[in-house]
């Protein structure tokens, strides 16, 4: 939650203040502890499993493998670690002041969090961008499955290294016969080395994506909205792509806003905690630790319910993961929906649509944009 030396402790798993802790016990009457338990305890059932079959909706079926969807595997891979890793283990650590995880798992609480993080953002990201050259440069050259595995590779990488200085200088350490696990940063005569680290997390795992994931959908957005179908192709088959196109920018729109919007409260938080450290000897601020904390980890949830609620094939692919429960029936459509490639028919129809669109330029800005 924060660091007050007199009255409470905190712990901060998965950002900003990652498992730093005061000496004094997390107190609340059993009853909310038991409220708290059953919130937490939802979603990370919730975020799990939604996010288990989506990854494995679009592994299994060959149909549903395209760049878009390996990046949203990443994106749910790195959701569905980020509930089962942290969400639990921070909430007893949070609600019994007490690191009963052994050292070498309180080395990776203070690497996966950010890790995770960053993964999830970023994919969020290369979708943006991915979506930004079919729309608006529909002729370039798009990334290749080679490309794309190296992308999210990198991804990995780089969020390992920004994650790494926050494990380096976890240790244990025991308080009034109680073990902590803490990030024990480098002295320095402000303690400036730390409150610079945790501004350029923030700016990098939050702000910084955001801002460049806004521009990017603008964009297509204006592109996607002016664009009109030329008058001698096949309109109701191009009007429908397009349309297909406008729903999956929705779709990743409402994934990225959700994703802002759970964490932003989590890091102003820990951003005016950095200023102003006296908020965390507030009696109050542990129930207000404890709501942030799970409006953030909520996050990791949300994801695959919108796919079901804004996409046919995922929402397929949900009725056929659930067919066990008695109340869900999936029908031949939805077998076919994730097994079936597009017919010869429609294939030849979108070659001979790009080949018109070569063939006549000027309309080719305001025509379909390939897919």
């Amino acid at each position: 939650m924060g660091v007050c030396t007199i009255e409470i402790e905190i712990n901060t798993s998965s950002g900003p203040e990652i498992n730093t802790t005061g000496i004094t016990a997390f107190s609340m009457p059993g009853w909310q502890l038991a409220l708290w338990a059953t919130a937490y305890l939802a979603l990370v059932l919730v975020a799990v499993t939604g996010n288990a079959i989506v990854i494995w909706i679009i592994l299994a079926h060959q149909r549903m493998r395209t760049v878009t969807n390996y990046f949203i595997v990443n994106l749910a891979l790195a959701d569905l670690c980020m509930a089962a890793f942290n969400t639990a283990f921070n909430f007893v650590y949070a609600s019994h002041n007490i690191w009963y995880f052994g050292r070498a798992f309180c080395y990776f609480q203070n690497l996966f969090p950010i890790t995770a993080m960053f993964v999830s953002i970023y994919s969020m990201t290369a979708i943006a961008a991915d979506r930004y050259m079919a729309i608006v440069h529909p002729f370039q050259p798009r990334l290749s499955a080679p490309g794309t595995k190296a992308v999210i590779a990198g991804i990995w990488l780089v969020a390992l290294a920004l994650a790494f200085p926050q494990c380096f200088y976890s240790t244990i350490t025991m308080e009034l016969g109680a073990t902590k696990c803490v990030v024990a940063w480098p002295e320095d005569s402000k303690g400036m080395t730390h409150l610079l680290y945790h501004l350029t997390v923030i700016a990098l795992i939050y702000f910084l994506p955001l801002v460049v994931m806004f521009l990017a959908y603008s964009i297509i957005g204006l592109t996607l909205w002016r664009r009109a179908v030329p008058g001698h192709l096949a309109k109701s088959a191009n009007l429908r792509h397009l349309q297909a196109k406008k729903k999956i920018v929705k779709t990743m729109v409402l994934v990225v806003v959700t994703f802002a919007v759970c964490w932003l409260p989590y890091h102003l938080y820990f951003i005016l905690g950095s200023f102003q450290k006296d908020i965390y000897c507030h009696k109050f601020i542990q129930q207000v630790y404890l709501a942030l904390f799970w409006l953030a980890m909520s996050s990791t949830m949300y994801n695959p319910i919108i796919y079901c609620c804004l996409n046919h094939r995922f929402r397929s692919g949900f009725r056929l993961a659930f067919r066990c429960c008695p109340w869900v029936t999936p029908t031949e459509e939805d077998k076919l929906e994730l097994n079936h490639t597009p017919s010869l028919s429609m294939r030849v129809n979108r070659c001979h649509t790009k080949e018109t669109l070569f063939m006549v330029p000027s309309e080719a800005t305001n025509g379909q944009a390939g897919g």
